[in-house]
């Protein structure tokens, strides 16, 4: 039995309508060379060439147009059989495995779940409550949040669903020690606590008020991996820091922290629901991306 049979079918079919590698790759949530490559090993094991290639043309071979009218048969056969199957229990049901950061999970994820899993009782949830960046895939997590100024390229789906700005805060302990650095160059004078995860901790960058960007390589006195530790220790007055708003809501508006250089803007974040694809996504999945959204919303 040929167990690669099938192996390459819904991509070659995917480039054909879409008449574009490119536009396949994007619906597909993989990139270009993927699925070119994928469609090389499809033609390689059939001894046959289906598509003629140039850089502004795509056009099926006469084996090719055969293959093409068969394989989308047999596509379109497979997804109403699964129809036929699932459409009788669309229920979210089974383990739900997510991966989040420590905040957002306490303070904006902890109610959706709640709320999730009393609509829901048939799920379980595995969540990993941690500030680092799982591999979704290959860790077995049927989805995880992020949060960033800029998300990096995957094959992973994404959706946006929260954005907040990004603070530099320090206690009124430490101001009064220290004294308020009123421009972000002067941090390189000044006790500051980084977080680690970041590629360049240290360097922080910035836009003045008439939005020139610029960046400052602060001085640097603690190196954390945790968004919470960072705004306990500027409470404690060690040093300034710089995170999301979501960290320091509670000390922003109790007086632990204050803001500083507000007319010097920082990179928004962005939060975002990453998973492995958008085609077949369970219901356990599709329903907790919606409420979570939903939830976020109001």
């Amino acid at each position: 039995m040929n167990y690669n049979l099938f192996e390459g079918i819904q991509v070659f079919v995917k480039v054909v309508q879409c008449n574009s590698f490119a536009l396949a790759a994007e619906q597909l949530g993989h990139s270009p060379s993927h699925v070119s490559k994928v469609v090389n090993r499809l033609e390689a094991r059939l001894g046959l060439r289906l598509l003629n290639r140039t850089t502004r043309t795509l056009a099926l071979t006469p084996d090719g147009e055969v293959y093409f009218q068969h394989c989308q048969q047999l596509i379109n056969d497979a997804q109403h059989t699964l129809q036929l199957l699932t459409h009788k229990d669309d229920k979210p049901k089974g383990v739900l495995k997510i991966s989040c950061p420590v905040a957002f999970s306490l303070d904006y994820l902890r109610p959706a779940v709640a709320q999730y899993l009393r609509k829901y009782p048939n799920v379980t949830i595995e969540w990993d409550i941690s500030d680092r960046a799982v591999d979704v895939v290959g860790d077995g997590y049927d989805l995880a949040i992020r949060a960033t100024a800029q998300l990096e390229e995957s094959s992973l789906i994404c959706k946006r669903i929260y954005q907040c700005r990004t603070l530099v805060v320090a206690s009124p302990q430490y101001i009064e020690q220290f004294g308020r650095p009123y421009h972000p160059r002067e941090l390189a004078k000044h006790h500051c606590v980084c977080y680690s995860n970041l590629k360049n901790p240290e360097r922080w960058e910035f836009s003045d008020p008439h939005g020139k960007p610029f960046s400052v390589d602060v001085r640097k006195r603690i190196n954390c991996n945790n968004g919470r530790m960072q705004a306990a220790m500027a409470i404690d007055g060690l040093g300034i820091t710089r995170l999301p708003e979501f960290y320091l809501c509670d000390a922003l508006n109790n007086g632990e922290l204050e803001i500083l250089f507000e007319e010097y803007l920082q990179k928004p974040v962005y939060v975002y629901v990453v998973y492995p694809s958008r085609r077949h996504l369970s219901p356990k999945v599709r329903y907790f991306i919606d409420m979570l959204s939903d939830h976020i919303e109001q």
